[in-house]
């Protein structure tokens, strides 16, 4: 399974099985000041911290963005702290509004800050378009630097006085994928470095830095890191890893309390899955729903009791945005059930919905269920005020910026986007409401002009093929060694032929459906096998399709998942199958894509 995913040497599979903080900081592959603009904004920025010259963080209102403000501002004010503390450094951060003030800077925000007196302004996940912004702010007196991690617009780049961004041109980095927070955070680590010499101390500083101040961010980098969606290799699979271990020990008021509010353990690492799950909702259900600097206050607080509150109104607006998303998406399948052609497929196209009562907040979910109930790119769309707010995800081979970026100027004068951004997978935008049957004919047309590949047949791979007898604890615990999941190294999903089932299929709440298979050579032992009816799946239809019964014989595909509850399997010592998809047994394998 290592090998298939280009870990091919014994070294290689050491870096993967066992990420540790050496190895990440002291890479030279991996150190900060590789990165363009690095050394332009380190000098600016320590010149503000010992002059205590206000500087106002700008950031953005998803996970990314707030754990970002929340990092940078911690680690520009512990500098201060420790080269000049009687003279501490001085730090505002401004996270927008998703409804008022929408995504990215925005110029009366940039008036306020020069108004007060601010003259370095550093954004944080955002500003990689920044063009007209960066500009005023020149005119204003301010000096910009962007940290971003967004794809820029073509050669574009802001008249900044620095831009940091792996995905930039000429930018030498080699982690072109890294999220918003993880730029933060090289950003704090190049200027933690720097300042050592200045502190009465040095070796002691930069003990304390790599020992405690480092390590306690990469809690934040790593909940932004499976919360964006970037891939889960090399450098991010240890941010992920390392970030996921020190978060069994949460001593921070405000993440604690959020922790506990989403039922996560205390004790323990949290999983990928947990974190993507669980805490990363409540976490953007601020931003979605009310007002993301809420976030930064709650894992800034050092009052417990304040912190408690703040967790308790991300909860409560999580809540809320499930509500709202659960209507809208009753809505969605409405619409979806027309799209359908006679032979029961969607159109091979980006899948558009609109409606004028959806929340802008919880666009981007509504587009993710629209991808994984059909498997097309999704663009999902609310109107306000003459205009049109979109969000949207999509599938693997299909480019859903290059696709915006191809439409915005397509075949008329006028571009077809008040604003748009984001990357492969993610985008959002907002244009004139009037316009929006010109984005469908256009994106049609841009799709029908693709390879349709991609668009009509979603893949699921598989990593190995196994018998039931090789399924043992051991096994499990080397697939859990190659955790934290998630994109570029997904949970392994394995192979089995010829499983008989060794009881009928029986129903859980009449969705969900529980398999009881053994196999030939496994000593009469029998696994569960699972199949939770979720996105298209529909488990007890397919049973009944097949004609499944005690005896049948299947092939299917499956994750090894534990289960630690009273009605843990003993045959496996408590593994059970969680169903990927299953045939008849004999079907060709090609048929399992």
């Amino acid at each position: 399974m290592l090998v298939a995913r280009g870990i091919a040497t014994p070294a290689a599979a050491e870096v993967f099985l066992h990420p540790t903080l050496d190895s990440l900081l002291d890479d030279p592959a991996t150190d900060p000041m590789r990165m363009r603009g690095m050394a332009e904004a380190v000098e600016r920025i320590l010149a503000a911290i010992r002059a205590a010259e206000p500087m106002l963080i700008y950031g953005d209102y998803d996970v990314d963005g707030t754990t970002a403000t929340v990092l940078l501002k911690t680690a520009l004010e512990r500098i201060g702290l420790a080269i000049q503390p009687q003279r501490p450094a001085q730090v505002s951060y401004h996270v927008p509004h998703r409804i008022r003030e929408g995504y990215g800077m925005q110029n009366a925000i940039l008036g306020e800050a020069a108004a007060a007196g601010v003259r370095l302004v550093i954004s944080v996940d955002t500003g990689i378009r920044a063009i007209a912004e960066a500009v005023e702010a020149r005119a204003l007196g301010l000096d910009l630097v962007v940290t971003d991690h967004h794809l820029p617009d073509g050669a574009a780049i802001p008249d900044a006085l620095a831009v940091i961004n792996p995905a930039q041109p000429g930018c030498l980095y080699p982690n072109k994928h890294l999220c918003g927070a993880a730029v933060a955070f090289k950003l704090a680590q190049a200027l933690l470095l720097a300042a050592a010499p200045e502190t009465p101390d040095p070796a002691a500083y930069l003990d304390r830095v790599r020992r405690v101040l480092l390590p306690s961010f990469l809690k934040l980098v790593a909940i932004a890191t499976i919360a964006d969606s970037v891939p889960l290799t090399g450098e991010n699979r240890a941010i992920a890893a390392l970030g996921l271990a020190a978060l069994a020990r949460p001593v921070q008021p405000g993440l604690r309390a959020l922790m506990q509010l989403a039922k996560l353990p205390l004790d323990r690492a949290p999983t990928a899955t947990e974190v993507g799950f669980r805490l990363a909702p409540r976490i953007n259900a601020a931003g979605r729903m009310d007002i993301a600097g809420d976030v930064v206050e709650l894992f800034l607080t050092r009052d417990v009791v304040r912190a408690r509150e703040l967790g308790e109104k991300l909860d409560r607006l999580n809540q809320e945005r499930r509500a709202s998303e659960a209507g809208a998406l009753d809505a969605i399948e409405g619409e979806l059930l027309g799209l359908l052609d006679p032979a029961g497929a969607y159109p091979a196209e980006c899948l558009i919905l609109d409606h004028p009562e959806w929340h802008r907040g919880v666009l981007g979910i509504l587009a993710s269920r629209v991808v994984d109930r059909t498997g097309r790119p999704a663009l999902a769309i609310t109107h306000a005020d003459g205009n049109a707010h979109g969000s949207g995800r999509s599938i693997p081979g299909f480019h859903l910026l290059d696709a915006l970026t191809a439409v915005h100027g397509i075949g008329c004068e006028a571009p077809l986007f008040h604003r748009f951004g984001g990357h492969a997978h993610a985008v959002g935008f907002s244009l004139s409401s009037d316009r929006l049957a010109e984005l469908r004919a256009r994106m049609k047309a841009y799709a029908a002009a693709l390879p349709t590949a991609p668009l009509l047949v979603p893949q699921l791979d598989y990593d190995a093929e196994l018998s039931l007898a090789e399924i043992t604890p051991e096994l499990s615990e080397w697939v859990e060694r190659c955790a934290p999941f998630g994109i570029a190294n997904p949970e392994p999903v394995l192979l089995m032929r010829n499983a008989v089932l060794a009881a009928p299929v029986r129903l859980i709440q009449e969705r969900h459906i529980c398999l009881q298979l053994t196999q030939s050579g496994a000593q009469a032992r029998k696994i569960s096998a699972l199949g939770w009816s979720r996105g298209p799946a529909n488990w007890p239809a397919r049973c009944g399709e097949l004609g499944l019964a005690q005896g049948s014989a299947i092939d299917l595909l499956f994750r090894l998942k534990q289960n630690t509850g009273p009605y843990a399997n003993g045959d496996f010592g408590g593994l059970e199958l969680d169903l990927s998809d299953f045939r008849a047994a004999a079907t060709a394998l090609e048929h399992f894509y």
